[in-house]
C-alpha cells in the first residue's frame, strides 16, 4: 500500500507552501480571490475540470453536480478548484466535433499541468470529450477521476419509446415517405430528448463511457458527493495513470470498443483512448494483446494500430522525464505565409518532447 503524502509532498506545495517570492504573489491572489490559507494550507488541491457550457444540453445538469463534488471534496478535507474547459457539444458544433477533440486533450493536460493541481476531478460525457480527457489527463499523469455525464432518459411518443438518434433517422424516412404528419414530426421533435444526458443508445457516448470505465478513470458505483470524497481522501495514495492504465487497460478498452453487440459505433473515437494508453504509458514490445478479449477476431479489417501488432509496438523509454504525446494528438500546426503548415515537434535522443515535466517550478503567474 502506498504511503500518505505529506503536506510539504504535495504538488500543490511548490505554489502556496513554500517561502519565497512567487509563493507570495500565488497567495496573495488566492486571497484577492476570497479564499484564505485555512482553505488549502495542509490540503490536497482537486481540480475539477468542467466541459460544461449553456448550449452542451448532454453537460447542463454539470452545474449542480459539480456543487456536490466540491461538498465531497471539502468534507474528506481537500480543497476544490473548478476549471472550465471546451465543451464540444455534439449536437451543435459544425462542420464536426472531431476537429476539436485533440485541442481539448492538450487543454486538459495543460489545465492539469499548469496549475497547482494535486488531482483532478474529469466532467465528461458528450461524445469527443470523453477520449479528449482521458488522453489529457494520461499525459499529465496525475491522480484523475472521470465523472460522466451519464445517458438521457429514453424519449417517448404516444406510447412508444424513443432513442437518440435512431429513431431520429427513422421517422425522418418516415415523414419523407409520407406515412406521418409534420404534426406527428413535430410532437417527436418534442418528445425525444427529455432530460439533460448524452444519448441513450448505444453509440460514441456511452461507447466512450464504458471505455473510460475499464481504464481505470471511472467507478460507477461511487457516487456524486462520495466522489468528491474519494478524491481528496485518496490522493495520497491513487495511482498515477502511469501506473494503473497499463496494457491491461489497453486490451480491455480494446474489447470494450469490439464487444457491444458486434456494432462499433464509434472506431474513429474509441482508437485515440486505446492508443493513448500503451503509447504514454511505454507498452512493453513482448506483450500482444490476446484475442480472447474480444468477441471479435482481430482481423485484416481491424486497422492496424488497434490490432495485436500494434499493442506490440512501444516507444523508447525517454532518458528525460517529459512524457509522450498519444500519436493521436501528433504534431502541431502553424500558418506560416497564410499556408497550414505542420510543425515537426522537437527532438531529443530520438525522443518526441512534449511539454515541461510536471515538476517543472510554476511561473510567477
Amino acid at each position: 500500500m502506498a504511503t500518505r503524502k505529506k503536506p510539504e509532498d504535495l504538488r500543490s506545495h511548490r505554489w502556496f507552501g513554500v517561502d519565497d517570492l512567487r509563493a507570495f504573489g500565488h497567495r496573495s491572489r488566492m486571497r484577492q480571490i476570497g479564499y484564505d490559507a485555512e482553505d488549502w494550507r495542509g490540503k490536497p488541491v482537486i481540480g475539477i475540470i468542467n466541459t460544461w457550457s449553456d448550449i452542451n444540453p448532454c453537460h447542463a445538469h454539470f452545474p449542480e453536480r459539480v456543487q456536490w463534488i466540491k461538498r465531497g471534496i471539502l468534507q474528506a478535507g481537500g480543497f476544490p478548484l473548478e476549471l472550465p474547459a471546451l465543451s464540444l457539444s455534439e449536437p451543435f458544433v459544425k462542420p464536426t466535433t472531431m476537429l476539436y477533440r485533440n485541442l481539448l486533450a492538450m487543454e486538459c493536460e495543460e489545465l492539469i499541468r499548469s496549475h497547482p493541481i494535486d488531482g483532478v476531478v474529469l466532467l465528461g460525457g458528450c461524445d469527443k470529450t470523453t477520449p479528449a480527457l482521458i488522453m489529457g489527463a494520461t499525459s499529465a499523469d496525475l491522480p484523475a477521476i472521470y465523472v460522466p455525464a451519464g445517458p438521457m432518459l429514453r424519449g417517448n411518443w404516444r406510447g412508444q419509446s424513443l432513442g437518440s438518434g435512431s429513431d431520429t433517422w427513422k421517422y425522418w424516412d418516415e415523414r419523407r415517405a409520407g406515412k406521418i404528419t409534420e404534426a406527428d414530426w413535430t410532437e417527436i421533435e418534442n418528445g425525444i430528448a427529455s432530460s439533460p444526458g448524452h444519448c441513450m443508445t448505444m453509440g460514441t457516448a456511452s461507447t466512450m463511457t464504458a471505455i473510460a470505465a475499464v481504464t481505470a478513470f471511472s467507478n460507477a458505483s461511487v457516487v456524486r458527493m462520495s466522489r468528491g470524497r474519494r478524491s481528496s481522501q485518496t490522493i495520497s495514495t491513487i495511482r498515477r495513470p502511469a501506473a494503473v492504465a497499463m496494457r491491461g487497460c489497453a486490451e480491455s478498452a480494446a474489447g470494450i470498443d469490439d464487444a457491444p453487440g458486434s456494432i462499433r459505433p464509434s472506431a474513429s473515437t474509441a482508437a485515440p483512448i486505446v492508443e493513448a494508453v500503451p503509447m504514454v504509458m511505454q507498452v512493453p514490445k513482448e506483450r500482444a494483446m490476446p484475442s480472447s478479449i474480444s468477441r471479435h477476431e482481430h482481423s485484416s479489417s481491424i486497422p492496424a494500430r488497434r490490432s495485436a501488432q500494434y499493442f506490440q509496438t512501444s516507444l523508447p523509454e525517454p532518458s528525460t522525464c517529459p512524457r509522450q504525446l498519444p500519436r493521436s494528438i501528433g504534431p502541431a500546426g502553424t500558418m506560416i505565409a497564410g499556408r497550414f503548415a505542420l510543425v515537426a515537434p522537437m527532438t531529443r535522443a530520438g525522443t518526441v518532447l512534449s511539454q515541461p515535466p510536471i515538476r517543472t517550478t510554476p511561473s510567477a503567474g
